[in-house]
């Protein structure tokens, strides 16, 4: 189970979907808070090299070299799946908020913050965790920019 976050890269352009552990930069390390202190198969991260941003000598480069994604690790198979955000995006921390029934350890959902360059605001998206790779349920415009190293945490009502 989980004890850290050993990656491994694989070939070929990145794509949305499952894909074997990689070694590359991330950010913001979470998991389910109901497995801190306890053997877990599922981390979340943020990936970093998605962050570059446009060079004076590279103005147009491919969409995956602009995009921003989150990672879902599976460290019990040794799979990752991408979710990407798309072109002038960046993600921040995601918050993995379990579902009211939480029956397994990715029962729940990621909430996120993406920044949209475009709009220079940032959009809080909600993720369905067992379907990471699915269209977001829910996108809420946001009318600030919200900082990138914002953490947070999800504190159920009592």
């Amino acid at each position: 189970m989980g004890s850290g976050w050993p990656a491994s890269r694989s070939p070929g352009p990145r794509s949305t979907g499952r894909a074997a552990r990689r070694r590359s930069p991330q950010d913001f390390p979470r998991l389910n808070g109901r497995f801190g202190g306890k053997p877990y198969r599922y981390g979340y991260s943020a990936a970093a090299e998605l962050y570059a941003s446009p060079s004076v000598t590279e103005p147009d480069r491919p969409d995956e070299g602009f995009s921003s994604a989150l990672l879902k690790h599976d460290l019990l198979a040794g799979v990752t799946e991408t979710h990407e955000f798309g072109r002038d995006a960046s993600a921040g921390e995601t918050v993995f908020v379990p579902s009211a029934r939480a029956a397994a350890e990715d029962d729940g959902y990621n909430l996120v913050y993406v920044h949209d360059r475009d709009r220079g605001a940032a959009d809080l998206v909600i993720l369905a965790a067992q379907d990471f790779t699915g269209d977001p349920l829910a996108k809420i415009h946001l009318p600030a920019r919200v900082p990138l190293g914002l953490h947070g945490s999800w504190i159920p009502a009592a």
